[in-house]
């Protein structure tokens, strides 16, 4: 099946703003103390998205998507570099929230708390990890300790939360809570004085605003029209957000590692060590090669998934496959990227020692490689007892 023009032409809009208006801003000194880029610098480089036309350019005018494998074309080219989800507003958390939202809020609640997401105009953030010394849910969230219970027509809110990408500065939450019910989704204005964040660690990636927090969540009153959909119905809703956004990432990473291996080609090609150009020597030639493999594997793998969530599939087993696959196959390309530049490779003077750094965190985010081949065990465990049934 063929990618439409629509999305061909929406792709290629996107790749030229990139490459000419967000590439140069690589170098821009605006950083936070963890190194990510500053609101004001991303919110620079959304009004120059918007002039250009590419701000959200996977949502259309309408408010409609596009299809799961028209956004991974869009997706991937504003990967190309670091900064360029963050300009064209397709970075996370925010591109999975808005997705949610699109699909499960309220009118009203579409009004208040995703319309702003979509103008480029707000961050958000997404609340469901806990901190796994205090025993909370983390790649398994049926072990949520933070709670909810109603109070006349408000939800009280308590529980700690981390590792909470982009709290720090956001103006939208999503807080995930179990009550009696089972698990609760609450959408939040930020921020808000029922919510401390504690600590925002340095990580090894830093392409994110806001970090990644450990925060306290105390008697929070959320009024009952602020929770997303029903009661109990929580763990139901992040399954709908999460194979998506667990297939976004891909997309955008796999955007990077097309951009660090074009410079690591560049590279191999100008660099001329023991009387040839790096390239003409076989350990580095075949680094190469194989980078062109794993690209190629990780795109077609990206189509598939892609193309299993459009037909309506909640596709549980199949993004856990192109997670771990695309995953593990970036973390080889970036790292031969690395390698084929040697020294210069491990400096900030290319965008290639980020983009190591990112993948190598990437493969934790969104379940760890670990966690989703375990799974798929299962299910292979299930298919082989189901088969043997008369």
């Amino acid at each position: 099946m063929s990618i439409s023009e629509r999305a061909t032409a929406i792709a290629e809009k996107v790749e030229a703003f990139v490459r000419e208006t967000v590439i140069p801003y690589e170098r821009d000194p605006r950083r936070d103390h963890h190194g990510a880029p500053t609101d004001e610098l991303v919110m620079e480089m959304r009004e120059l998205a918007r002039a250009a036309g590419v701000l959200t350019p996977h949502i259309l005018p309408d408010g409609s998507h596009l299809t799961q494998r028209e956004t991974a074309v869009v997706l991937i080219r504003s990967g190309l570099s670091p900064l360029g989800p963050l300009a064209c507003n397709t970075m996370a958390p925010d591109e999975g929230n808005m997705y949610l939202l699109g699909h499960k809020a309220t009118p009203e609640q579409k009004e208040r708390f995703l319309k702003p997401l979509v103008e480029g105009r707000a961050r958000s953030a997404f609340f469901m990890t806990e901190p796994a010394e205090e025993g909370g849910a983390g790649s398994d969230p049926s072990m949520m300790k933070s709670t909810c219970r109603l109070d006349g027509n408000h939800w009280v809110v308590n529980g700690r939360k981390t590792f909470i990408t982009g709290a720090q500065g956001a103006s939208v939450g999503i807080i995930m809570a179990k009550s009696d019910e089972g698990a609760c989704m609450f959408l939040v204005d930020l921020p808000d004085p029922a919510i401390r964040i504690d600590h925002v660690p340095n990580t090894i990636d830093n392409s994110m605003p806001g970090g990644h927090a450990t925060l306290t969540i105390d008697n929070m009153r959320i009024p009952a029209d602020q929770m997303l959909g029903d009661a109990g119905a929580g763990f139901t809703y992040a399954q709908v957000r999460l194979s998506p956004a667990r297939l976004s990432h891909c997309m955008r990473w796999l955007g990077s590692c097309i951009r660090a291996h074009e410079i690591a080609t560049d590279y191999a090609n100008r660099r001329e060590a023991f009387g040839k150009p790096l390239i003409d020597h076989e350990g580095v030639g075949f680094m190469l090669a194989e980078n062109m493999i794993d690209l190629k594997q990780a795109e077609l793998m990206i189509d598939w998934c892609a193309g299993v969530l459009d037909t309506g599939s909640l596709g549980t087993v199949e993004s856990s496959m192109a997670k771990v696959a695309v995953s593990e196959a970036l973390m080889r390309i970036a790292d031969r990227c690395v390698q084929v530049m040697g020294g210069l490779g491990v400096t900030d003077k290319t965008i290639v020692e980020q983009v190591f750094r990112e993948v190598r965190a990437f493969r934790i985010y969104d379940g760890p490689t670990e966690v989703h081949k375990w799974s798929l065990a299962k299910k292979i465990r299930r298919d082989w007892k189901a088969s043997l049934q008369p």
